[in-house]
């Protein structure tokens, strides 16, 4: 009797395990169901951090720190914005991969960091289409080629029939090999069928003073960069690589007149890490969206050449897809290895 009394106590407390066990196991599956959906909801009840990884006073730091106040008052916590520098943008983008993706640590992102270094650079280890979420690409822009004044052609056009028709004498210079800039005329040279000698330089404002001087006769970098000699008179503009004219150079050759097709736009946005809530997504894009449209941030930007874009984050995922591919592809064909 002892041991029947003994063995329907086990069989109870077996009983009430199992289908606490069962109860506990519900509840989880439950609570990893709504958990997203209900952290949304309450986001954001802390402040939000935005990672820019270039330095203080680089156009993308100067667009976050204009639009920060009204995205407080959108979403009615503080933005914190911080410069992680280093790595040509890739540090802070590393950052922000490795951080919680619960909707408070986003980072901004450009071309460069985003398509060019992670096909050039052995040390960035972050893939943007798997470890990232796109949120807004908030702006984009374009580049200049301009030429030394007394340089024997006028436009794009007559640059591509003076290359042709004069191998190898044609000197150009970039920002460095495997910059933007370098690819982007890489490109238009193998569509267009014309050769050059390519000068290097590490920076940027040299490359305007030496084609000033006609040490090298053409350069192409970001407009913004020659602006202020073109106006002067001291540098030529052969062209853009605008899809369409802008208003601010409807008299500029499009390269696309030149090469069918040809584009070359750079863009600026803002990305958040993958497994990030997709509600929280939303919210951000809306917010950053209907930030970047306040008159005085597109009057202000327009000012520096950048022109501001509404975009959702499927078309955003969609313009980073198709540029990877592209400029990977590109980079391969050139035989550039990872440095």
């Amino acid at each position: 009797m002892l041991i029947n009394q003994l063995i329907g106590k086990v069989n109870r407390l077996l009983y009430r395990k199992f289908f606490y066990t069962a109860f506990v196991s519900i509840l989880c599956c439950f609570q990893t169901v709504l958990a997203p959906s209900a952290f949304a909801q309450a986001w954001p009840n802390k402040p939000i951090k935005i990672i820019i990884p270039f330095p203080p006073g680089d156009s993308i730091d100067l667009t976050t720190r204009m639009i920060s106040p009204k995205l407080t008052e959108i979403l009615g916590q503080p933005i914190i914005v911080e410069n992680v520098i280093g790595g040509s943008g890739s540090i802070g983008i590393a950052n922000l991969v490795r951080s919680n993706p619960d909707g408070y640590t986003f980072a901004s992102a450009q071309t460069g960091n985003l398509i060019v270094l992670p096909n050039t650079l052995k040390s960035v280890k972050y893939n943007p289409l798997k470890d990232l979420e796109p949120i807004a690409l908030i702006s984009t822009n374009f580049q200049g080629i301009v030429a030394t004044p007394n340089a024997p052609f006028n436009n794009l056009k007559e640059m591509v029939a003076y290359a042709k028709a004069n191998p190898k004498m044609l000197t150009v210079a970039t920002n460095g090999e495997g910059g933007y800039p370098f690819l982007t005329f890489e490109d238009l040279r193998l569509r267009a069928g014309f050769d050059y000698i390519h000068v290097p330089y590490k920076g940027s404002v040299q490359v305007a003073t030496d084609v000033i001087g006609g040490q090298v006769q053409v350069g192409i970098l970001g407009m913004s960069s020659f602006v202020t000699q073109i106006q002067a008179g001291k540098l030529k503009l052969l062209g853009i690589t605008a899809a369409t004219s802008p208003t601010t150079w409807p008299n500029a050759q499009l390269a696309n007149e030149v090469v069918p097709g040809f584009n070359a736009t750079g863009w600026f946005g803002y990305v958040a890490p993958a497994g990030t809530p997709p509600e929280i997504i939303q919210k951000m894009n809306h917010a950053i969206n209907l930030a970047m449209s306040q008159k005085e941030v597109v009057d202000k930007l327009k000012g520096m050449e950048l022109y501001v874009q509404a975009y959702t984050p499927q078309s955003f995922k969609e313009v980073i897809e198709a540029d990877f591919v592209r400029y990977s592809k590109l980079i391969q064909s050139l035989g550039i290895k990872p440095q």
